[in-house]
């Protein structure tokens, strides 16, 4: 079965493979809901160029961002070709881009709020180091909290000297992360360091 559409609305249909021209308003989450759908065998998708560039960019790529780290750790994705404005009429302001998404078989066993939740906060300052990332007030506020009603909700005593700073410093130190920044992480990096924080009992998501 193959699903055609411009608009995007596939419903509810079973089908192997979506091709669709994408509106830009609803790139992101079309990609997303497609991914969630998973039981198809690939789509071939035109977007507007940047926005199909962010979705197979690179660790250390300029376009890499949290659109890049959390479509790859669901799917593969591949630039297909490039199609240029003049080939419309009449023709946009920007050129478009046909990639192929695959997705991932078996899809990894996380939790995807969680996941969501730490790359939300990395890549919100993604040039700079996690060590700095991680010494945010905001940042160091949310992981308290959330550690705190973790260990209530799992009756686990919390020390009375516990350091959340000293914990997370601890954590990245462990996975050599401290210099690291986001823009260059793979998604196994992810992993790992999402792996790490919740092992100790640090959660992104309350």
């Amino acid at each position: 079965a193959v699903v055609s559409t411009q608009s995007g609305h596939y419903g509810r249909a079973d089908f192997d493979v979506c091709v669709a021209n994408m509106p830009y308003q609803i790139s992101s989450p079309f990609v997303f809901k497609l991914l969630l759908h998973r039981k198809f065998r690939c789509a071939v998708l035109m977007f507007q160029k940047e926005f199909a560039e962010r979705l197979y960019a690179k660790p250390g790529d300029k376009l890499y961002c949290r659109l890049s780290a959390n479509t790859q750790l669901m799917a593969r994705v591949a630039h297909v070709l490039k199609v240029g404005k003049n080939n419309f009429k009449p023709p946009p302001k920007v050129d478009s881009s046909v990639v192929r998404i695959e997705p991932m078989n078996p899809m990894p066993k996380i939790n995807f709020v969680e996941w969501d939740g730490l790359t939300r906060i990395l890549f919100t300052r993604k040039n700079k180091t996690l060590s700095a990332i991680f010494k945010s007030k905001t940042v160091i506020e949310l992981l308290s909290k959330n550690y705190q009603i973790y260990c209530s909700l799992n009756e686990i005593m919390v020390a009375d000297d516990f350091d959340i700073k000293a914990k997370i410093d601890e954590i990245l130190t462990e996975c050599a992360f401290n210099e690291t920044r986001a823009r260059t992480m793979s998604i196994d990096q992810f992993l790992k360091l999402l792996e790490r924080f919740n092992a100790n009992k640090i959660h992104f998501s309350s």
